[in-house]
C-alpha cells in the first residue's frame, strides 16, 4: 500500500504561483512513477504532469506549455508541483497519484490516489 497526501493548495490571483507538495509513505513505495492529476467542476480527470521516482525523468500535460514544474525530493518522499502564470482556468481539485505501471498513466489509470487539495485562481 501507498498512502499520498497533497498540501499546499489555496485562493491566489491569476499570474501568481503555488506549490502543491504531495507526501508519500507505505510499505510499497517509491513506486515507479508519480503524477498529478486535476478535475475542475464539471470537466473530467486532466493529467498535469509526472515524474519516474528512479531517474526524475518528466512528462507534462499539453496545456502545462513550461508554467508547472514537477520534481521529487528521494530523502522526504515527496512529490512537488510548482506552479506559475496561473489562470483560472487551472482552478480544480488537484490529486497525487502513484504506481508501478506507467502503461496507464495519461488515462489517468493509476492504482494509488490522494485526497486532493483545492486549488483557485482568482481572475
Amino acid at each position: 500500500q501507498v498512502q499520498l497526501v497533497e498540501s499546499g493548495g489555496g485562493l491566489v490571483q491569476a499570474g501568481g504561483s503555488l506549490r502543491l507538495s504531495c507526501a508519500a509513505s507505505g510499505r510499497a513505495f517509491p513506486t515507479r512513477i508519480m503524477a498529478w492529476f486535476r478535475q475542475a467542476t464539471g470537466k473530467e480527470r486532466e493529467f498535469v504532469g509526472a515524474i519516474k521516482w528512479l531517474d526524475g525523468t518528466t512528462i507534462y500535460g499539453d496545456f502545462v506549455k513550461g508554467r508547472f514544474t514537477v520534481s521529487r525530493d528521494n530523502v522526504k518522499n515527496k512529490m512537488v508541483l510548482q506552479m506559475s502564470s496561473l489562470n483560472p482556468d487551472d482552478t480544480g481539485v488537484y490529486y497525487c497519484a502513484a504506481d508501478d505501471q506507467t502503461g496507464g498513466l495519461l488515462r489517468g489509470q493509476l492504482e494509488y490516489w490522494g485526497q486532493g487539495t483545492q486549488v483557485t485562481v482568482s481572475s
